[in-house]
């Protein structure tokens, strides 16, 4: 066999190999195609989520980031409504908390700002009426959409 009948052989044999692996991997579990990001739509503005759900990472949240891009936020779905609290402790940056229940905005903190340490414990954030879910976004943004208690949120790539 020559070198060339060789080599379009392996190349073959690789494609082959490669054609299986496509069709039985998703079947074994695991994906190709990384999953689409989930999007929270206010108004037409498009926020891409970073969802949070165990209990120790809503507990973290953003304080173990440094800055936000204008185009996310965080996102604490919850089982139930409830008063759910939140304060800025160790946080880098400001933000706005809004509360959302039935995806629609019950409560919006505008601007909740970095503590300062020798102030003692920072404020402590709670929503006007039950809520199922919290988003953090950067300061100023429920401004600059002009957010409103009542507005409806949609997502896209994401279910409760």
């Amino acid at each position: 066999m020559s070198n060339l009948s060789k080599a379009v052989t392996a190349i073959l044999v690789l494609l082959f190999l490669a054609g299986i692996g496509f069709f039985l991997l998703p079947k074994l579990g695991y994906n190709i195609i990384p999953p689409k990001k989930p999007i929270a739509i206010i108004k037409n503005q498009k926020i891409e989520l970073l969802v949070v759900r165990s209990q120790k990472d809503k507990e973290i949240g953003l304080s173990s980031h440094k800055n936000l891009p204008n185009n996310q936020g965080m996102l604490f779905p919850f089982d139930k409504p409830g008063y759910y609290s939140f304060w800025m402790k160790n946080m880098k940056f400001p933000i706005d908390i809004i509360y959302i229940n039935d995806n629609k905005i019950v409560t919006i903190y505008e601007n909740a700002k970095v503590p300062i340490v020798s102030q003692g414990n920072p404020p402590i954030y709670n929503p006007t009426s039950p809520a199922d879910t919290v988003l953090e976004i950067n300061a100023g943004l429920s401004k600059k959409y002009n957010l409103k208690t009542g507005d409806k949120i949609t997502y896209e790539n994401f279910s409760g």
